[in-house]
């Protein structure tokens, strides 16, 4: 996904490498920097022994900054499987607050999905997988080869993976709870509606 115009963008540690390799100047620059080495010039830092990731320091700055859409590079494939956890828990931690994350990898993209329904075009294709995120949710699959009508989504069963796209329009809606959706990174972002007003009495 490309990074879009005027996006304030955000380098986490190691990020900063990154960034300049695609020379990109980054607006904000943070973290404890443990992993890129040293501390660059202009950089906010915090100290190692803290309670967020650096990731989680982006997303907290975001907000303070009044953003509530966010895209996540380069913390889905890494070598630290404990850092993937944590940054699909950041997803959690955006949609709590009111906001929207992606976490942008080298083969699937992923989202947390909370009292909204999603929508793709009829031109997706590839997989997708709905994972339950701490209490039981309830979730509707419509479009795609395996489909679900207010099923109960639990945190114990992986029910809602690899489901598949096959040219019609999907829509995946969680009517309670939380969710991660993940999906090929072919695919662009779907669409999305807040479903609190649409089902309320």
């Amino acid at each position: 996904a490309p990074i879009p115009d005027g996006a304030v963008v955000i380098a986490a540690d190691g990020g900063l490498q990154y960034t300049r390799k695609l020379g990109l100047n980054p607006d904000v620059i943070l973290g404890d920097f443990d992993s890129l080495g040293y501390i660059p010039e202009g950089a906010n830092v915090f100290p190692v022994e803290k309670d967020d990731t650096d990731a989680m320091l982006a997303a907290r700055r975001g907000l303070a900054l009044g953003y509530r859409s966010f895209l996540f590079y380069g913390g889905m494939d890494g070598p630290r499987l404990d850092h993937t956890i944590a940054n699909l828990q950041t997803l959690c931690f955006l949609a709590e607050n009111g906001a929207r994350g992606h976490l942008y990898g080298l083969h699937f993209t992923a989202t947390v999905v909370k009292d909204e329904k999603v929508a793709f075009s009829p031109e997706c294709s590839g997989i997708f997988s709905v994972f339950c995120l701490g209490n039981d949710a309830i979730v509707s699959i419509h479009g795609s080869k395996y489909e679900a009508d207010h099923a109960i989504v639990t945190a114990a069963f992986p029910l809602g993976v690899s489901n598949h796209f096959e040219g019609k329009p999907v829509t995946v809606t969680a009517h309670k709870g939380t969710v991660i959706l993940i999906y090929d990174r072919i695919n662009p972002f779907p669409m999305r509606s807040n479903i609190k007003k649409e089902e309320s009495p």
